[in-house]
């Protein structure tokens, strides 16, 4: 990943509602859209958005259950975001 990667997973962390969505599927582990929406209190197209931004930039993972979206860390993004961070 280089410097353009980097600069689209800071912008997507740079909203208090997206980092909220990533704190909470890194401690729970896959969430369905349906417990992000209860917890956050926010309307789905709302939440669509959010999740379209972090799922762009590879972040965060997606799979459709149903009529559910399922999110999940992509672990393989995140473990070279902290190398970044940590060299920095």
């Amino acid at each position: 990943m280089g410097e353009a990667g980097y600069a689209l997973l800071f912008k997507a962390l740079s909203d208090a509602n997206r980092v909220k969505i990533v704190t909470m599927i890194s401690e729970r582990g896959e969430l369905c859209a349906c417990k992000i929406l209860d917890e956050l209190g926010i309307a789905q197209p709302t939440l669509s958005h959010h999740m379209k931004v972090l799922c762009s930039c590879g972040l965060v993972k997606c799979r459709k259950e149903g009529k559910w979206m399922h999110y999940s860390l992509a672990t393989e993004v995140v473990a070279e975001l902290r190398r970044f961070v940590d060299s920095l």
